[in-house]
């Protein structure tokens, strides 16, 4: 029932909005999985951002794909777990955690990638103001390791912080521009080396974007 209220709602509400309504325009769609696992991470500016990335895949495609979310926020009550469990799939994550605990906040997040599925984070762990691109978080780095054969795709994205930045709750029409990197995986980096590197790689995404408009 879960998946069937998923293809449903995006089928009949998010793809008509995000693809008619805004738009987006993709930028090396080559390296998109077409299927998983694997692990796209992009900067993040609006609760659109999900909705953009989960609409470069088919509608079938849309029931293994998965944004991880703090759990604190986007499950705090009935009717939010509603929405972001059973509509869009998403994942809880504990921000923080009891002191000397041994929970692992990723285990759901890491049995999903062994069902062959695709999560979506944000490294930043919370929206941005200004389209300043923070620091990353290492969770990203952390799945990859207990992952490693699993492609984790840098993202940058531009635009929902326009259609609707975070002090807003009204969407306005505005093309969404996406830029998909070359899939990375950890290697024998750190956590902190490869969290620097996605990161780095997503400010060169961002940096192609603001120079291919001045060059427009």
């Amino acid at each position: 029932m879960n998946n069937l209220l998923k293809y449903l709602f995006f089928l009949l509400c998010v793809k008509p909005f995000v693809h008619v309504v805004l738009g987006i325009s993709v930028k090396n769609s080559e390296n998109l999985p077409r299927k998983g696992p694997a692990i796209l991470i992009a900067n993040h500016t609006s609760h659109i951002d999900t909705l953009v990335l989960m609409c470069l895949f088919s509608t079938s495609q849309l029931l293994k794909v998965h944004p991880v979310a703090a759990a604190d926020y986007f499950f705090n009550t009935k009717f939010r777990a509603f929405i972001f469990r059973t509509l869009i799939g998403a994942i809880p994550v504990k921000r923080e955690r009891a002191k000397n605990s041994k929970e692992d906040v990723f285990a759901e997040a890491n049995q999903h990638l062994k069902n062959e599925h695709i999560l979506i984070i944000y490294p930043e762990g919370t929206r941005s103001l200004d389209g300043e691109i923070r620091e990353f978080k290492t969770g990203a780095a952390h799945l990859a390791k207990t992952n490693p054969d699993v492609p984790v795709i840098p993202i940058f994205i531009n635009g929902p912080g326009k259609v609707m930045p975070k002090a807003d709750f009204l969407p306005v029409p505005f093309i969404c521009d996406v830029y998909i990197g070359t899939p990375m995986c950890l290697g024998t980096d750190t956590k902190p080396e490869f969290t620097e590197k996605i990161f780095q790689e997503v400010l060169r995404l961002k940096l192609t974007h603001f120079e291919g408009r001045n060059l427009s």
